[in-house]
């Protein structure tokens, strides 16, 4: 059959339902991938969906694919995808796929794949699946259907890598009707906390908000709640549950880097190895406080598949990325999770009579933007990118280019790069001051404009 290739992206395979992931896509994928991880020496896989509408069919017809290749499948039904993770270390399986679009507009799904030993598949190992996928050279087997419930297991994994303190928290959390709605409160209200919850109920519409905690809108809600019951901290999650958002109780976002830095604080006098990792849209005040710290800093591309790769390679205690992946290697398995990195800013709150705002006193102040996306499609917007980069080296500026283009300057810096979730550039610019970081986007956005026109 004909296959869209565009939604072969960078860290996944994401598409719209049912244009481009339907149920004939999940069975030819599904017999791809049994024929691939064969030819590596797997012939046992592991699968999870999400609460998405589309994930239970496409997960049956995926499921159907990789059992007519031979391969035996584990099927953990709904979970969230950090569920997914630890079945596959609980179980010694590290081939499988986890159905989800994550974050991503409710009408989009995809497969999130894991070949073998390597983790999440991105990158070439992505594009080289791809090209196998299209030769649709599959082999012929009856493997064996078994499924398996990792829901208590993952509760016990919490509880017993948490330890709160004596202070009392009152919490608000926000699971957006995404899919930490099938188990957060379960694992919450195991916790003394005197606990909120709001959007708690599956409604893979998401009526309230879009299911992204790191895009300050989506939590306005949340800052409200945080404030009406003077809460300590608002949390929310992403729709497959492995990101976190942070609001403090002031009503005021915290963003990932500055939520690393908190951990950072706390962890480097616990761990041996002081070197931690973070991805090229944090601001510089986190590098600025890890080498204030007396520890080491990787700065890495975007991209949970890439990131947490690089984590376990370096064997790295904690890392993370501005998108709101954490990965802590402490005490934890070293995958994400938003309810784990929420429960690990609660215990640290738990042990300190500061309110969440004062654990934040004393870092590098910049100016900043969010995460900004320009629209453009998937066959387009690398082009864009490559000419903003050729600007870039006419000028002789200071360019870092592992992920698009990162331009460093005296007093600031740039971000460009290809989104690998979407037909969409993103973008984000930080500064000394206001009106250096209003010279800097508007360079750098005048210059994405023009090419993308």
């Amino acid at each position: 059959m004909k296959i869209n290739t565009n939604i072969f992206r960078g860290y996944d395979i994401r598409g719209k339902y049912p244009i481009d992931i339907n149920k004939d896509v999940a069975f030819v994928i599904g017999k791809s991938f049994g024929t691939y991880i064969q030819q590596l020496g797997k012939y046992k896989c592991i699968i999870g969906r999400d609460n998405r509408y589309s994930s239970e069919e496409l997960a049956t017809f995926l499921i159907e694919g990789i059992l007519s290749t031979g391969v035996d499948v584990v099927d953990l039904g709904l979970v969230t995808t950090p569920m997914y993770y630890y079945a596959c270390i609980l179980k010694n399986i590290p081939s499988g796929i986890m159905v989800t679009a994550s974050h991503n507009p409710k009408d989009d799904n995809g497969f999130k794949m894991a070949f073998d030993e390597r983790g999440n598949a991105r990158g070439e190992m992505i594009e080289e699946f791809r090209d196998f996928t299209l030769k649709g050279e599959f082999v012929k087997g009856n493997g064996l259907l078994t499924k398996y419930d990792i829901r208590e297991e993952y509760i016990n994994l919490m509880l017993s890598s948490i330890k709160l303190g004596n202070r009392p928290l009152k919490v608000v959390l926000d699971l957006g009707n995404g899919t930490t709605t099938c188990i957060a409160k379960d694992i919450y209200y195991r916790f003394p906390l005197d606990l909120e919850v709001l959007y708690g109920e599956s409604d893979p519409s998401f009526p309230n908000h879009h299911p992204d905690p790191c895009v300050e809108e989506n939590l306005e809600v949340l800052k409200r709640k945080v404030l009406e019951l003077d809460a300590d901290i608002g949390i929310g999650f992403d729709g497959d549950g492995d990101r976190v958002g942070i609001i403090d109780e002031k009503g005021h976002y915290i963003s990932t880097d500055k939520y690393m830095i908190i951990i950072i604080r706390d962890i480097i006098n616990k761990v041996e190895k002081k070197k931690f990792l973070y991805d090229i849209k944090c601001s510089k005040a986190l590098d600025d406080e890890i080498k204030k710290l007396g520890g080491e800093s990787i700065c890495y591309k975007t991209g949970n598949s890439y990131t947490k790769a690089k984590v376990k390679e370096e064997d790295l205690p904690f890392g993370g990325e501005y998108s709101g992946h954490v990965y802590f290697r402490d005490r934890w398995p070293g995958f994400d999770s938003g309810l784990y990195a929420g429960l690990r800013l609660l215990e640290i709150l738990s042990n300190t009579n500061k309110p969440l705002s004062k654990l934040l006193d004393g870092i590098s102040h910049y100016e900043s933007t969010p995460e900004l996306k320009f629209a453009s499609s998937d066959d387009k917007k690398f082009a864009v990118v490559d000419k903003i980069k050729d600007y870039c080296i006419s000028k002789g500026y200071n360019i870092l280019d592992i992920d698009g283009i990162r331009v460093t300057f005296d007093d600031g810096w740039a971000l460009v790069r290809c989104s690998n979730t979407g037909p969409n550039i993103t973008a984000r610019f930080e500064a000394v001051t206001i009106e250096r970081l209003e010279q800097i986007k508007n360079e750098f956005i005048n210059l994405i404009e023009k090419f993308n026109n």
